[in-house]
């Protein structure tokens, strides 16, 4: 089957797509340039938190590697971290990019993703693996995204990266989304099916492929495992006072580093669907707000409801308290979308935002190498105050 789909993709191609069209469009883009011409605030703060983050710079060295291995396989080391930290690097420099117009940055971000083109052949470890095909998967999507229009990177060097995603990523993003790795399609948490689906969808709409693209949406929305928005909200409840419906995700009993990490990935696909014309964020009534209000009032000390899930280590009989009070990026992302996009109350997404952009000396949020050098400060590419805010 996956060679079949396999096929169908490398075959399928789509004149619809918006380019760029995955976490920022044109529009976004030009936003952000004005608002940094200006220096107004927040948006120069952040800027200037991007300008100096270590990665962002034009001199930045690639270190592409042929395998990479996330987990343990009882033979090689572990080195996804090279990868990780180059990807986010192509992506501050496209970011730069853009808002300075200065092509070091650009020739910079090209630089690493042509090194990852012409070097990386495959992803091992262990179970793993797959994670790091899904949260890298589509971080690198985006990040070429940003840059296809340089007029710098010609087709054939884009040709190699995209053969690159649809070989080494693509197939690993389908089988665990198909198979969940020999379990069953509830055994795996959520966040594992969300990174998958977000690479799904961002190597589509690089590569032009809208059978990828549609696939990827599709299980979002009627899927079989955690990640279709259906089967990740587990519960529903209504606050007392305001009405406000609040969502408990799926991974609440686990742990608020988990639980915070799905939402970070829901707004990923949500984002990317929406600059692609399809409202994801409204998908049944709004429940990716839900979810937020869930998670963010409970990690800002506050109560909230709770139904025991069972897992596939036992019951969870009560919300976890490991990690809360967890500081992650992309809570700017949710709450600029549905409060200033559509107007809606995300009061506790708004107060959780706050606190996160509080705990950084700027105030504002941060991205790669500003949230602790583990994998975990790498899942968002962050500056969500620079590119999703709409007012001050």
């Amino acid at each position: 089957m996956l060679k079949v789909l396999l096929s169908a993709c490398l075959a399928s191609s789509a004149v619809a797509f918006v380019h760029p069209g995955l976490l920022h469009t044109t529009k976004d883009l030009t936003r952000v340039k004005e608002y940094v011409n200006k220096a107004e605030e927040p948006w120069n703060t952040t800027y200037k938190l991007l300008s100096s983050n270590s990665l962002a710079q034009s001199t930045y060295t690639p270190n592409a590697q042929q395998v990479i291995y996330r987990g343990s396989d009882g033979t090689h080391a572990q080195n996804y971290p090279t990868l990780y930290k180059d990807v986010h690097a192509a992506y501050q420099l496209a970011i730069r990019w853009h808002v300075e117009g200065v092509e070091d940055y650009a020739n910079a971000s090209i630089n690493i993703l042509n090194a990852w083109a012409t070097t990386l052949e495959s992803i091992g470890g262990d179970s793993n693996g797959f994670l790091a095909a899904g949260i890298y998967g589509y971080q690198i999507a985006n990040a070429a995204e940003l840059m296809r229009d340089y007029s710098g990177w010609n087709a054939t060097s884009q040709d190699k990266l995209k053969t690159m995603l649809v070989n080494v990523f693509y197939p690993l993003n389908y089988r665990f989304l198909t198979t969940h790795n020999g379990q069953d399609e509830y055994h795996y948490w959520a966040n594992w099916d969300f990174c998958n689906l977000a690479a799904m969808m961002a190597i589509g709409v690089y590569t032009d492929n809208q059978t990828m693209y549609n696939w990827g949406r599709d299980y979002f929305l009627h899927g079989d495992g955690r990640g279709a928005i259906n089967n990740f909200i587990y519960a529903n409840f209504t606050e007392e006072g305001t009405g406000k419906r609040l969502a408990q995700g799926q991974e609440a009993g686990r742990d608020q580093g988990h639980a915070t990490l799905d939402l970070a990935l829901l707004g990923v696909i949500m984002q990317q669907g929406y600059n692609q014309g399809e409202d994801l964020f409204a998908e049944m009534d709004n429940s990716g707000l839900a979810a937020a209000e869930y998670v963010a009032k409970y990690n800002t000390g506050h109560d909230v409801p709770y139904t025991w899930y069972n897992s596939y280590l036992g019951n969870q009989t009560v919300i976890s308290e490991n990690s809360r009070y967890t500081h992650r990026p992309g809570f700017e992302l949710l709450y600029a979308h549905y409060a200033g996009v559509k107007g809606l109350d995300a009061s506790w997404t708004k107060l959780y935002r706050d606190e996160v952009n509080g705990n950084s000396t700027d105030k504002v949020e941060g991205g790669g190498s500003n949230y602790g050098g583990n994998s975990g400060g790498y899942d968002d590419l962050g500056f969500g105050t620079l590119l999703y805010r709409l007012t001050a």
